[in-house]
């Protein structure tokens, strides 16, 4: 499918794809987060991403601040952290949508990987291919 070399390839990994990688070990998401740290291809996260994840493994998984710190630590340590410089309103639906769209932009990413319908529906931004898990699993591979 793609003509990228997988390991040059640079990618926005949505929170939900995040979250379930993080909450469910044996999904697809977890798969593809195990590419990510096998450097299969580079991930992209701004600070925003970050936090926002950090909240929903706080909030929806009751995950305790000892349990997220060291998670968040791995994460950003195996991604290239970006600071967006812009302020998008692409997804007025859903704002933490925007902040996938202005990561993948400051960080040049070929994809973004999301399950949410509110960026699916795009298809693309600004050349940024957008796919659910599997197919970027059908590209890598897996």
């Amino acid at each position: 499918m793609s003509t990228v070399a997988p390991e040059s390839l640079r990618v926005v990994l949505d929170t939900n794809v995040l979250v379930s990688a993080f909450t469910h070990h044996r999904s697809l998401s977890f798969q593809i987060w195990q590419k990510a740290i096998d450097r299969r291809f580079s991930l992209l996260l701004s600070p925003q991403i970050v936090t926002e994840l950090a909240g929903v493994l706080r909030l929806k998984f009751s995950w305790s601040d000892a349990h997220i710190l060291p998670e968040m630590k791995f994460l950003i340590k195996t991604a290239e952290i970006v600071v967006p410089k812009l302020t998008l309103q692409v997804v007025p639906e859903d704002d933490d949508d925007n902040h996938i769209l202005e990561c993948a932009v400051a960080g040049n990413a070929g994809l973004i990987v999301s399950s949410d319908h509110h960026l699916r529906k795009l298809k693309s931004y600004q050349g940024i291919g957008i796919v659910t898990p599997i197919d970027f699993s059908r590209m890598l591979g897996g």
